[in-house]
């Protein structure tokens, strides 16, 4: 008896509220996402809330698939935007070395989180499109296509399998000191960095990023929203990004320039030839 109720009762409530687990491995390969972000948080970042445009790239991108141009991935024309845009505001993808002086590549090479299997598990990896703001939309798609494609295998490679062996305070050792090594820096994490929180989800909303770079893009959500559109209005399809800036080397005004400039693109369509569909095309189901 336990408090007046027989054991026998209690046991078999027990066992009808008794939930099922399974053990999974945590892969190694998170080890450098988890130092990333460790390594991000020590850095005086400031954000920049957007919210952009996006009807008229995706109307392009749907007439594609529909007009037998083939599918085309929306990331890949926020990556090419986002290059493009670096490219010409180079200062927001410099990094200090450990003279004091300021890095500034001629490439973008932009760290992005795909999906891949690990373990028969669906997890988050990075994959780095090297020199994106030479690369077409459709390059950066195939890509991204090819790395969601594959199995990781990250410790085959031996620097690999000796990084995410090594204690926790060992690796913590070597971010801070590879920070002030940006060759290095490009040549393990990129120079920008792109994450999507809200992508696959329906409605708005924002996402606060933490990353290791100068600067990142955080995609959230997207709604349809009222906006006026030459004195009328009219139902848009609205993005909202989050830019994220290390502001011991970014100022409030180039930031904004540099918002500017990618709300541009985006809202252009920059990089995505218009299909010259019909509407009425488009719209069959």
């Amino acid at each position: 008896m336990t408090l007046g109720v027989p054991a026998a009762i209690v046991k078999l409530r027990m066992s009808e509220h008794r939930s099922t687990w399974r053990a999974l491995p945590f892969p190694r390969e998170r080890k450098l996402v988890i130092d990333a972000v460790r390594y991000g948080k020590r850095k005086h970042t400031i954000h920049g809330l957007l919210e952009v445009d996006v009807t008229e790239p995706r109307r392009r991108i749907r007439q594609l698939a529909v007009g037998g141009g083939g599918e085309l991935s929306f990331t890949a024309f926020i990556i090419h935007c986002l290059a493009r845009a670096i490219s010409e505001h180079e200062m927001l993808a410099s990094y200090r070395d450990w003279r004091g002086r300021l890095i500034v590549f001629d490439d973008v090479d932009v760290n992005a989180i795909v999906e891949r299997v690990v373990h028969s598990t669906t997890l988050g990896s990075v994959l780095l499109v090297r020199a994106a703001n030479r690369k077409s939309v459709r390059e950066i798609h195939e890509e991204i296509r090819a790395a969601q494609g594959k199995r990781m295998r990250g410790r085959d490679h031996p620097m690999w399998m000796a990084y995410v062996f090594l204690p926790g305070f060992a690796r913590a050792w070597l971010w801070r000191i590879s920070g002030r090594f940006p060759h290095l820096i490009k040549r393990v994490g990129g120079t920008v960095s792109v994450t999507a929180v809200g992508m696959f989800g329906g409605g708005g909303g924002w996402g606060i990023g933490i990353g290791s770079h100068t600067t990142g893009l955080t995609l959230g959500g997207i709604s349809r929203r009222a906006v006026v559109v030459d004195d009328r209005i009219e139902p848009r399809e609205i993005l909202d990004v989050t830019l994220s800036f290390d502001h011991d080397i970014v100022d409030g005004a180039p930031a904004a320039r540099f918002a500017s400039r990618l709300r541009e693109l985006i809202e252009s369509a920059a990089g995505i030839e218009d299909p010259d569909i019909p509407r009425e095309v488009e719209a069959r189901p």
